[in-house]
């Protein structure tokens, strides 16, 4: 992403762990070997570190009515409420790759993953109403998802994570999309470890050419 201000060239990734592990946690892992991987094959590489595993506020009235209240006619405490959030969609904005790690809870993404989805869809910031409905403004990222489990193949008739989260990305914009699943990870499955990694190194490689 060339920088408008500063005329930077220089690639921007945003990592993103939501893991409530820290010790022992395979997506945290594997957002490493990716992040490492892009930085090996595209040499100087930003990267932005987001924990959310401690939690974020969730959504509540006064963020409501912060939100759509216009911009030119929110007080101080409106900013102030939804300084997390425009920090948090900056972010987004900034990067040209997001790196999200989001382990199956429940057949599910965490909780706290949900509250930063809630935190940067933002009507007239990160998307906006047309005649013909809504438009993701987050358009020319490329996003990849980790999604290790106990048990739960990404794709298969339980996995309600991967779904959801290619949605909620392509909502805001954001439709190149890569999930990298590793089911059986979580519980010491070495195959699906290695075969994560090899993944990564796969698409990682692919999306270079392609570049």
């Amino acid at each position: 992403m060339i920088d408008k201000m500063t005329g930077d060239t220089q690639m921007h990734v945003l990592e993103i762990n939501t893991s409530a592990r820290q010790d022992g946690s395979v997506s945290r892992r594997l957002v490493g070997d990716l992040v490492a991987a892009l930085q090996d094959r595209h040499g100087d590489v930003r990267v932005t570190r987001r924990e959310i595993a401690a939690g974020l506020p969730f959504i509540d009235e006064a963020w409501v009515g912060a939100n759509f209240t216009p911009e030119d006619e929110r007080t101080d405490l409106d900013r102030q409420v939804l300084a997390r959030s425009d920090e948090l969609v900056g972010e987004l904005e900034a990067a040209d790759i997001i790196v999200i790690g989001a382990p199956i809870y429940n057949f599910s993404i965490p909780a706290t993953l949900k509250t930063w989805i809630d935190m940067v869809t933002r009507a007239r910031k990160t998307f906006h109403y047309t005649e013909s409905g809504p438009e993701g403004l987050l358009k020319g990222k490329k996003a990849y998802v980790i999604t290790p489990s106990g048990g739960v193949p990404v794709g298969s008739a339980v996995d309600f994570a991967t779904p959801y989260l290619r949605h909620a990305l392509a909502f805001i914009g954001i439709t190149d999309v890569e999930i990298i699943g590793a089911a059986g990870a979580d519980r010491g499955n070495q195959e699906a470890l290695d075969d994560a990694r090899s993944r990564i190194a796969e698409l990682v490689h692919l999306g270079s050419r392609a570049a």
